[in-house]
């Protein structure tokens, strides 16, 4: 019997990914998580096999969840289920050591079949998504990902530099690197092409 833990903050989506996969003769959801920060005391709690978690979650989203088990090098596999079909998702996932990452479009069977895959070691990648993923490839590195996340929700080079403990200098030299690796005029058109491509 292959044991999930499911994160997913839409309560509708979760019972439904939960009832789908309970149908399964040898998959067992034994529990449910509505944000990251839940999921990640589950994780710890229950120690399951497989951790099924979406992206964008409140408190730690799926990546940062997925990113904290291979600190830890807990003893378990990630599968991503989420609506983001973006190349720089995929691969900040798979540098996080996520070993499945699937569309929630995807039909149930190919979600079984994928965790059945994953439990036994193999990886479970959306088709497209991974040829997209080797031709554009994230120029941000993790600071610079981090100042213009914060710059997208509106904080000032001084909030984030009080935020991040850095001088606002330091912050300012991000984002301007960012702003020159992307190709783009200012902080707002970075984190637009940022988010678009997957890279936030």
């Amino acid at each position: 019997m292959i044991r999930i833990l499911l994160a997913e903050d839409q309560a509708l989506v979760r019972g439904a990914l939960s009832a789908l996969l309970s149908l399964e003769s040898d998959l067992e959801v034994i529990g449910t998580a509505p944000d990251g920060e839940a999921a990640w005391r589950e994780v710890q709690r229950l120690k399951p096999d497989v951790l099924v978690t979406d992206i964008e979650m409140p408190g730690l989203s799926g990546l940062e969840l997925a990113q904290r088990i291979q600190r830890h090098a807990l003893p378990m596999k990630v599968v991503i289920v989420t609506t983001f079909a973006r190349a720089g998702f995929l691969r900040r996932a798979l540098d996080a050591g996520v070993s499945g990452y699937l569309l929630k479009d995807a039909p149930a069977e190919d979600l079984a079949e994928a965790l059945r895959k994953v439990h036994r070691g193999g990886r479970a990648i959306d088709p497209q998504l991974a040829i997209d993923a080797w031709t554009d490839a994230d120029p941000l590195n993790d600071r610079e990902r981090q100042v213009l996340r914060l710059a997208g929700d509106g904080m000032s080079a001084s909030e984030i530099a009080a935020q991040l403990n850095l001088s606002s200098g330091t912050v300012r030299n991000y984002l301007s690197e960012a702003i020159g690796k992307l190709g783009v005029g200012n902080r707002i058109e970075a984190y637009r092409l940022a988010r678009q491509k997957g890279w936030l």
